[in-house]
């Protein structure tokens, strides 16, 4: 394993301890610019979803609206909670050619978006150790006075995420600081920089549970991205 990753996974809780969960359920807000501009601002102040770890595939909760999404790398459904299928899309990735970033989106493209997105999050860095994953270290940056060692990761390509090349940047401590990426299905040419921060300790494994990703807009600096992961719990 590499040297970096072999860091990054011990810091965050070893794969002994990962290996014996299955997933990993959260009660979340996520809000931000980015939302708005797709139109579905309030779609996510509230979620509960839930991670699978051991293969491609999540579902989200939306408390009090008896409905919820299920995201897999070929087909995303939207059902009521008693598995009645309100809509689905086989092959979803295709529902974004020609989009711009200001193109708004339907409800299977968010439930397509962010499954793919916080599978990523949630998984990394455990999943890079998987078959199929190439991980190699960059050179090192600093950033407020810390020394962030960078590690490039190639996904395979049955992995859907936001890009095949991503990089991830950990702290002294092996804690992810800044997850470095750029999206395919939104605008391939701009970088994006997700800030994790409020390591929480949950059974074992550490998840940082506030992220953030920011944009500049003038002389100000807009909250483009904000997850907040109110209760975490694993399985």
């Amino acid at each position: 394993m590499n040297d970096l990753l072999a860091t990054a996974v011990a810091a965050h809780g070893g794969m002994d301890r990962w290996n014996r969960i299955r997933s990993i359920r959260v009660d979340a807000t996520v809000t931000g610019a980015f939302w708005q501009l797709k139109g579905k601002s309030d779609a996510m102040k509230a979620v509960r979803f839930e991670v699978d770890t051991t293969q491609e595939r999540l579902t989200m909760e939306f408390p009090g609206q008896d409905r919820r999404s299920v995201f897999e790398p070929g087909r995303v459904v939207l059902e009521r909670l008693d598995g009645t299928v309100i809509d689905a899309r086989d092959d979803p990735e295709r529902s974004f050619e020609g989009h711009q970033f200001e193109t708004p989106w339907d409800d299977l493209h968010l439930a397509y978006f962010t499954g793919e997105a916080l599978w990523t999050y949630l998984n990394a860095p455990f999943v890079f150790t998987s078959a199929g994953f190439v991980c190699a270290e960059l050179t090192p940056i600093e950033v407020d006075g810390e020394t962030w060692r960078r590690l490039h990761v190639t996904f395979p390509e049955h992995i859907k995420s936001h890009t095949r090349e991503q990089v991830f940047c950990f702290g002294p401590d092996g804690l992810l600081r800044r997850h470095d990426f750029t999206i395919d299905i939104v605008d391939p040419e701009t970088e994006s920089q997700l800030y994790a921060t409020d390591y929480r300790t949950v059974d074992g494994i550490v998840i940082p549970a506030m992220r953030r990703a920011y944009v500049t807009a003038g002389a100000d600096q807009l909250v483009l991205v904000a997850i907040d992961m109110l209760d975490i719990a694993v399985s």
